[in-house]
């Protein structure tokens, strides 16, 4: 995958303190990773990025919204987002990222870019079940929703005393209480 150089940070001019960044993210950056889930984005990523002597530490917040479908009765809506993430970038022989937390460059690097932190932050920050805000508070008018409602099973009110049984099955529970 191609890297999109505003999301490469070239630290090895930076002072040893902190400095910010701020990116604003839209459809167009999922279109980048083929991730067609959201019908509209916009959310705000703040990061800090903490230079120190021996390693650098990023901790990125995401807040917006994405617009995605319901999935009870497919309407679009905006779900807010609000999501972490704290990484260490420490130097190493060679590149490994199998720690979710802790990136490790190869001595020599001066960059490192961070869409794929970006997009993992948002993507993960949705909840897998999405329901539309009117659905749980009962203001949403749909015709899913009416039709879910109409094949929903139904409770029966069924009186245990005047159901008559089969004698066989009687004597079958019996065998069990009898141990």
């Amino acid at each position: 995958m191609k890297q999109l150089k505003e999301y490469t940070i070239p630290f090895v001019g930076l002072k040893q303190e902190l400095h910010q960044f701020e990116y604003q993210i839209d459809n167009t950056f999922f279109e980048h990773f083929e991730y067609d889930e959201f019908n509209a984005s916009a959310v705000n990523v703040d990061l800090e990025f903490d230079k120190k002597s021996t390693m650098l530490e990023l901790h990125f917040k995401a807040t917006g919204t994405v617009n995605v479908n319901c999935d009870l009765t497919n309407e679009p809506f905006d779900l807010p987002i609000e999501d972490e993430l704290f990484l260490v970038i420490k130097f190493g022989q060679e590149y490994n990222d199998e720690n979710e937390e802790l990136l490790i460059l190869p001595h020599g690097e001066y960059e490192v870019n961070i869409q794929q932190y970006i997009y993992e932050l948002i993507v993960l920050g949705v909840p897998s079940k999405r329901v539309h805000p009117g659905v749980e508070d009962g203001t949403l008018q749909s015709d899913i929703l009416e039709k879910l409602d109409e094949l929903s099973p139904k409770e029966k009110s069924i009186e245990k005393d005047n159901e008559e049984t089969d004698p066989r099955w009687d004597k079958l529970k019996n065998l069990l209480n009898d141990k």
